[in-house]
C-alpha cells in the first residue's frame, strides 16, 4: 500500500521549499478535482496536475504532531505584519495564534480553501488561547463532514463499479445541467411513487376477520351466511385442518366438501341467477397435520352467500377446522396484472441500475403490500415478518461470518497462488477446473454455501494472473446453479419435491430423483463447456492495463470505500476521512501518469494489450499461511458444519436446520477464535445481501397472494388441456420446462416450485388430462434449477456471490450477468429438454 506510516505519509504530502514560497498571484486558480471529490471542499486548493515532491530533511517535525499538505495548497494568508515561514508551515503553526487542547484539527482561511492539517496527540498541552474565530472554523468544519457524507452516500454505488477516469471522461462529454436534471427527476419520481405508496398503504386496516372454530362430521355439517358482501367482488376462504394435497378419489378416501352459493334475485328485466362453487378438500388419514389451504370464488352480486361445510368419512368422527373470509374488491385478473406491473418495475430499477437492488426490492415489496392494502387484504405486520424465510438468512449469515474469520489466516491467497502454480499460467484449464469444482461441490452442498467458500479464492487468483474476476466468477456461479440440479439436496427446488408426500407416493424418492437428475445434469454440463468457450471467444479476459495500474486502480477504491464508511461524527473522523480523502487523490494523480506511460508503451509497442504478453512470464508473489493455529480452527470448525450439512440430508433423526447448522458454527469459531473486535466481523459480513433476500421474500409472498403465481400454473393447465391427447406428454413436458425456467429466472423458483407441485399432481390424476406425473415433476426441477442462471435474482447464490464481488471491489451489474447467464440458461434448457424427450417419449421412462 502506499500509506504505510507516519514517516511516509509526511514525505508524501510535502512540497518543495521553492513551490511554497511562490507568491499569491503566480498561483494558478485551482482547478476542479476527478472523481467523487469535486464538490468537497476541504480539497478546492488542491491541483489534480503537480506531483508530490519529497519533505526537505530540515524540515524536522515536533513529535505528537503530523502535518497533512499536499501539492498545490494556497499558502498561509500573511497577516498582521507577520512574516510567512516555510518551516512553521510545515511544522503546523503560525505566528498569529498559538494552538491549545481545544483547538480545531482543520485549519481553514478565509477563502474556504485548506491552510493545513494538524493532528494533536491527546496529552498535548499547550497555551488556553484558542484561534481566532474558532466558532466559524467549527462551523465550516462540520458543514464539511455533511457535504463528505452526502457526497459519499449519493455516489457510493457509482463509484464501486467505475473507474474515476472513466468518471472524468463521462464528466466532460455530458453537460452537468443534463445529468442534475435528470437525477432531480429520478429522485422526485421515486419520491412520489414511495408518497402514494405508503398514503394506499395507511388508508386501509389490517384484515381482522377473525378465524371461526367449526366441527363436522359425517352427520353434522356446518353452515352460515355473508351479508356484507360488494358487487363484483371475490370472496377469499382460508381454510385450516388436517388436509393433505392431491386429488381426492370419491369412493375410498375421505374429504371435506365446502359449498359456496349466492343467488341473485330476479328484476324486471333479468332472471334470477345462483351460483354454486364446489371445494373439496381430502383428509389426512393420520388427523395430525394442521395445514392452512385458500381458494378464491368469484361472486355475482353483492346478494347474501351461503357458506356449508360438509365432511364424508368412514366412520362417525369429528373433523376440527379453522375458517376465515374475506371480501377482496378486484378480479384475478386485474391482481396478475397489479403484480406484473410491480415485477416489470422492480426489473427497470434493477437493470438499469437507477436504484442498489436492496432498495429496488424493498420499494417493490412497498408497493406490492400497497396494491393488498388496495384490494381490501392488506396483512399485519406479523404476516410480513413470517413470509421471510429466516433459514436462509440465516445459513447466509453463519456463512458470512466463518468465511470472514476464515480469511484472516491467509489461506485463500495460499490456494490462488497454489492453482496459479497447477494451472501453470494458463487461463482457460484453470476456468475449467475451477467450474467443474464449484459443480461437484454445489450438487453435495447448497451452491450458496459453494460460492461463499469460492469466490474470495477467485478474487485471489485473478488478482494474481491479473485477469477480470467478473467473468471467472458469472462461469463460476452457473456452472455451481447448474451442478446444484444434479442431486435431491443441491437447490432448494430439489429439496422441495422429494419433501412432498404425494410425489414419494408416486415413485419420486431421494434415490429415484438423484439418479435421473444426475444423468442429465452430466449431459448438460458436458455441453456447457464448450458453449461457455464460445460466448468468451471475443472477451477479454485479462485486463487491459498492467498489473500494477490493475493494483493502484484497486487501491484507489479501497481507500475511497475507507473514507465512506467513516462517520464524521467528530471532529478525529473527520480529520481521518479527509486525510483518506486527500490520499485518493494523490494515488488518482500517480494513476493518470502511470497510465499516459502505459498508452505510449502500447503506442510504440503497436499492441492493444501488451500486458496479455508480460502476463505469461509473471511471477506470483509468495503467500504463505498467515496463522497456522487458527487455520487449524477453522478448518476443523467447517469441516464439521459440512459434515453436518450432508448429514442433515440424509439421517432424519437430527432436528437441525442448515440455518441451525450455519449459526452453530460460527458460535463456535467466534469461541475458538477468540474474536475481540466483534465489529470487524460484523463489518465483513453482507448487509446489503442481507436485506435484499428480506424484500424479496416479502415481494415475492406479496405476488403470490395477487395470484400471480397460481394464475401462472392455471394457464399452465389450461394449455396442456387444449393440446391433443397423442401430442400431450411431449407439448407438457416442453411448457412445464420453459415456463418454469422463464419464470425462475424473474420470481423466487422456491414458492413458483411449491405452488406448481400441487397443480402438476392434479393435472395428472384428471382423468381427461392422462399424464403420468414424473416426466412433469422432472421437467419442473430442470426448468427451476437451471431457469436460475437467467439473471441475477434469478438464484441466491448469483447475489451471494455479487454481493461479495462487490465488497471486494468488483462487483458485476445486472446487464453483465445477462449476457452470459441467459444465454447459458437458454442452451442448458435446451439439452435438459432434449433429455427429459428423449428418455420419457423415445424411451417410455414414465414409471
Amino acid at each position: 500500500m502506499y500509506l504505510e506510516n507516519k514517516s511516509n505519509l509526511e514525505m508524501e504530502m510535502s512540497q518543495t521549499s521553492s513551490q511554497g514560497h511562490q507568491g499569491r498571484g503566480s498561483l494558478r486558480a485551482p482547478e476542479a478535482v476527478a472523481g467523487n471529490f469535486g464538490e468537497l471542499r476541504l480539497l478546492q486548493g488542491i491541483s489534480d496536475r503537480r506531483e508530490t515532491q519529497k519533505l526537505q530533511q530540515s524540515a524536522v517535525l515536533p513529535s505528537g504532531q503530523c502535518v497533512i499538505h499536499a501539492e498545490g495548497f494556497v499558502p498561509v494568508r500573511q497577516e498582521d505584519g507577520h512574516s510567512f515561514s516555510v518551516l512553521n508551515f510545515l511544522k503546523g503553526k503560525t505566528n498569529q495564534a498559538n494552538l491549545t487542547e481545544r483547538s480545531p484539527l482543520l485549519r481553514f482561511s478565509q477563502d474556504d480553501s485548506i491552510t493545513y492539517m494538524t493532528l494533536h496527540d491527546p496529552n498535548f498541552m499547550g497555551r488556553d488561547e484558542p484561534w481566532d474565530n474558532s466558532s466559524l472554523d467549527l462551523e465550516r468544519r462540520y458543514r464539511l463532514g455533511s457535504e463528505v457524507t452526502s457526497l459519499s452516500l449519493s455516489r457510493s454505488s457509482s463509484s464501486e463499479k467505475t473507474d474515476p477516469l472513466d468518471n472524468l471522461n463521462l464528466n466532460f462529454k455530458l453537460n452537468s445541467s443534463v445529468k442534475c436534471c435528470f437525477k432531480v427527476s429520478k429522485i422526485a419520481s421515486i419520491f412520489t411513487i414511495v408518497v402514494l405508496c405508503t398514503l394506499f398503504f395507511s388508508m386501509y386496516p389490517d384484515r381482522d376477520n377473525p378465524w371461526r372454530m367449526l366441527a363436522v362430521s359425517s352427520t353434522e355439517s356446518f353452515s352460515m351466511n355473508l351479508t356484507d358482501f360488494r358487487d363484483n367482488a371475490l370472496l377469499k376462504l382460508q381454510v385450516g385442518g388436517p388436509f393433505t394435497g392431491g386429488m381426492v378419489d370419491l369412493t375410498t378416501q375421505e374429504y371435506i366438501l365446502i359449498q359456496v352459493e349466492q343467488t341473485e334475485e330476479a328484476g324486471r328485466r333479468r332472471r334470477a341467477q345462483q351460483v354454486i362453487h364446489n371445494w373439496t378438500i381430502p383428509l389426512h388419514s393420520e388427523r395430525s397435520d394442521q395445514i392452512l389451504l385458500t381458494n378464491t370464488f368469484e361472486m355475482l352480486s353483492s346478494g347474501p352467500i351461503v357458506i356449508t361445510v360438509q365432511a364424508f368419512l368412514q366412520d362417525n368422527e369429528v373433523v376440527p377446522l379453522s375458517m376465515t373470509h374475506q371480501s377482496l374488491y378486484v378480479s384475478v385478473e386485474t391482481q396478475v396484472a397489479i403484480a406484473g406491473v410491480i415485477l416489470a418495475g422492480v426489473y427497470v430499477l434493477i437493470i438499469f441500475e437507477i436504484v442498489h437492488r436492496t432498495l429496488a426490492a424493498m420499494l417493490g415489496s412497498l408497493a406490492a403490500l400497497a396494491a393488498l392494502a388496495i384490494i381490501g387484504d392488506r396483512p399485519s405486520l406479523v404476516t410480513v415478518v413470517e413470509w421471510i424465510d429466516y433459514e436462509t438468512l440465516a445459513l447466509l449469515f453463519g456463512m458470512m461470518v466463518l468465511v470472514a474469520i476464515f480469511s484472516e489466516t491467509g489461506f485463500f491467497d495460499y490456494c490462488a497462488v497454489k492453482a496459479y502454480r497447477l494451472s501453470k499460467g494458463r487461463v482457460w484449464p484453470m476456468i475449467i477446473i475451477l467450474c467443474l469444482i464449484a459443480a461437484i461441490l454445489s450438487a453435495f452442498l447448497d451452491n450458496v454455501t459453494t460460492m461463499m467458500l469460492f469466490t474470495p479464492v477467485t478474487i485471489r487468483l485473478c488478482e494474481v494472473l491479473n485477469l477480470d474476476p467478473r467473468h471467472v466468477l458469472i462461469a463460476e456461479v452457473i456452472f455451481t446453479n447448474i451442478g446444484g440440479a444434479a442431486t435431491a439436496v443441491g437447490d432448494p427446488p430439489n429439496v422441495i419435491i422429494v419433501s412432498n408426500q404425494d410425489l414419494r407416493k408416486e415413485g419420486i424418492d431421494f434415490a429415484g430423483f438423484t439418479g435421473y437428475m444426475f444423468l442429465g445434469i452430466c449431459l448438460v454440463l458436458l455441453t456447457s463447456f464448450p458453449f461457455l468457450r464460445m460466448l468468451y471467444w471475443n472477451k477479454k479476459l485479462y485486463n487491459k492495463e498492467s498489473i500494477e495500474i490493475v493494483e493502484l486502480k484497486h487501491e484507489i477504491l479501497v481507500w475511497r470505500q475507507t473514507a465512506q464508511r467513516i462517520n464524521p461524527a467528530s471532529r478525529e473522523e473527520t480529520a481521518v476521512k479527509c486525510l483518506l480523502m486527500q490520499k485518493v487523490l494523490n494515488l488518482e494523480s500517480l494513476l493518470r501518469k502511470m497510465m499516459k506511460t502505459f498508452q505510449r508503451q502500447a503506442v510504440s509497442s503497436n499492441c492493444i494489450f501488451p500486458n496479455q504478453k508480460i502476463n505469461c512470464n509473471f511471477s506470483p508473489p509468495q503467500h504463505r499461511i498467515t496463522d497456522k493455529v487458527l487455520l487449524v480452527k477453522c478448518t476443523s470448525v467447517l469441516a464439521v458444519v459440512i459434515f453436518m450439512f450432508f448429514l442433515n440430508s440424509f439421517v432424519p433423526s437430527i432436528h437441525l436446520d442448515l440455518g441451525w447448522i450455519a449459526i452453530l458454527g460460527a458460535l463456535w469459531l467466534l469461541v475458538l477464535a477468540d474474536v475481540q473486535d466483534f465489529e470487524i466481523i460484523l463489518h465483513r459480513v453482507e448487509w446489503a445481501t442481507l436485506l435484499f433476500f428480506a424484500g424479496l421474500f416479502v415481494l415475492m409472498e406479496a405476488l403470490a397472494q395477487l395470484q400471480l403465481i397460481d394464475y401462472i400454473g392455471e394457464q399452465t393447465a389450461v394449455l396442456i388441456k387444449a393440446v391433443p391427447e397423442d401430442q400431450r406428454l411431449a407439448i407438457a413436458i416442453i411448457l412445464v420446462m420453459w415456463v418454469s425456467a422463464l419464470a425462475s429466472s424473474l420470481i423466487d423458483n422456491i414458492p413458483f416450485t411449491a405452488t406448481m407441485i400441487p397443480v402438476l399432481i392434479n393435472l395428472s390424476q384428471d382423468a381427461d388430462v392422462n399424464l403420468p406425473v414424473k416426466p412433469l415433476i422432472f421437467a419442473l426441477a430442470m426448468g427451476a434449477c437451471l431457469g436460475g442462471n437467467g439473471t441475477l435474482i434469478g438464484a441466491s447464490a448469483n447475489v451471494v456471490c455479487a454481493g461479495i464481488a462487490e465488497q471486494h471491489g468488483y462487483g458485476f451489474s445486472f446487464m453483465e450477468f445477462f449476457r452470459l447467464g441467459f444465454p447459458m440458461m437458454i442452451m442448458t434448457c435446451m439439452i435438459g429438454m432434449c433429455y427429459l424427450l428423449a428418455t420419457h417419449i423415445g424411451l417410455g421412462w414414465n414409471m
